[in-house]
C-alpha cells in the first residue's frame, strides 16, 4: 500500500517527463522526415539549385525546434502569451538595433569589398558620378579605412583639402577611376 503512495507521489513529474521526451522524439523524427523530403525533392527536380534547398531545410528545422520548445515550455507551465509576448519584444528590440547599426556595417563591409576586390588603391584618382550631367566628387585616394575612403581634392578652388567619402557610396555610384 505504501507503495502505491509513493508511486502516486511521482505520477505527475513522471508523466510530464514522458510528455517532454515524446514531444522531443516526435520533432526529432518529423525534422529528420522533412529533411528526407528536401533531400528526395532536390534529387528529383534537378532543375532547381542546390542553394535553394539548403536555406529552405534550414529555415524547416528551426521551425521544428521552435515549435518543439515552445511545446515542452508550455508542458513546463510556461504560459504562451508570455513567450509570445518576450519574443516580439525581442524581435522589436533586435529590428531596431539593425536599423542603428546598418550603415556601420555596410560601410564596414564595402571596406572589406575595396579591400579584396581592388577598385581602385591608394594614389588612384577616382570620381564619384551622381549623374551624367553633373560633375561628382572627384580626387585623389590618400587613405582607406574602415569608414572612410579620403581623397584629396584636385579642383583649383579646394585644391589640397581632403574629402572623406564613406566606403558605401562607391558601391552605389558609377565610379570613374585614373591610375
Amino acid at each position: 500500500m505504501e507503495q502505491l503512495a509513493l508511486l502516486g507521489d511521482w505520477r505527475e513529474p513522471l508523466t510530464l517527463a514522458g510528455q517532454i521526451l515524446l514531444i522531443l522524439l516526435l520533432s526529432w523524427i518529423g525534422q529528420r522526415l522533412v529533411s528526407a523530403g528536401i533531400t528526395r525533392l532536390g534529387e528529383r527536380y534537378a532543375a532547381l539549385p542546390a542553394e535553394l534547398w539548403l536555406p529552405l531545410r534550414g529555415l524547416l528545422r528551426w521551425l521544428i525546434i521552435g515549435s518543439a520548445l515552445m511545446l515542452v515550455l508550455e508542458r513546463l507551465g510556461v504560459s504562451a502569451e508570455v513567450l509570445w509576448t518576450a519574443l516580439t519584444g525581442f524581435v522589436a528590440v533586435a529590428a531596431v538595433a539593425f536599423f542603428a547599426i546598418w550603415s556601420v556595417l555596410s560601410n564596414l563591409f564595402c571596406a572589406l569589398l575595396i579591400f579584396t576586390l581592388g577598385p581602385f588603391r591608394l594614389g588612384d584618382t577616382v570620381e564619384l558620378i551622381d549623374s551624367a550631367d553633373k560633375p561628382g566628387v572627384k580626387g585623389r585616394v590618400v587613405a582607406i579605412n574602415l569608414f572612410y575612403t579620403t581623397l584629396e581634392d584636385l579642383g583649383e578652388e579646394h585644391a589640397g583639402a581632403l574629402i572623406q567619402v564613406p566606403n558605401s557610396l562607391f558601391f552605389q555610384r558609377a565610379v570613374r577611376r585614373w591610375r
